[in-house]
């Protein structure tokens, strides 16, 4: 059962966070630096786990991780690492952790040069999965195929979140999907 088939299983007053996350944020386009920073730390977090763990700690991750605020975690210190390993509500991993900061100050480093993260991202759309990898490899930290492909499908820059039979795959389209720009 693919993930579209999945979501649309689960009956409307679900408290499956599956149900909302696939409605109303996967593959649409996200505009908001912090935003995309967020799903960043969910996509890398989520490696070796399940994604329904993740949308269930999102808010404990953001929360934790100054609301996503990229110029804060960028300046965490090693009593920021010490605090988010011992939070019981979020993925306690030090790699992943050291991550988030380092990613933070690639995104501050990226938004001095295009202007915003977005404007990095846009600056380099359309690719193929392979070429988005190598580029976000030589940026950041504890990023791979499916983080990388994951997380530019989430945000609407690779086709792939909804099969084409799914509802909400017209309203990704509708809020102007990056992806449907050819490669």
């Amino acid at each position: 059962m693919n993930y579209c088939d999945f979501a649309n299983s689960l009956p409307p007053d679900t408290d499956d966070p599956n149900k909302h996350y696939h409605d109303h944020q996967y593959g649409f386009p996200v505009d908001d630096d912090n935003a995309l920073f967020g799903r960043l730390i969910l996509e890398i977090n989520q490696a070796g786990l399940n994604w329904t763990l993740m949308l269930k700690k999102q808010h404990a991750f953001q929360t934790a991780c100054a609301e996503f605020d990229i110029a804060k975690v960028a300046v965490f210190d090693e009593h920021d690492i010490e605090r988010l390993l011992s939070d019981a509500g979020i993925v306690r991993n030090r790699l992943k952790i050291n991550a988030a900061i380092d990613n933070a100050r690639a995104i501050l480093r990226l938004q001095a040069e295009y202007g915003s993260f977005k404007n990095w991202l846009d600056a380099h759309h359309p690719r193929e999965k392979a070429a988005w990898v190598k580029l976000f490899k030589q940026h950041f930290k504890f990023v791979g195929g499916e983080i990388v492909g994951e997380f530019l499908m989430s945000t609407g820059y690779l086709k792939g979140a909804h099969d084409e039979r799914c509802p909400i795959y017209r309203q990704t389209l509708a809020a102007g999907a990056k992806w449907t720009e050819a490669v």
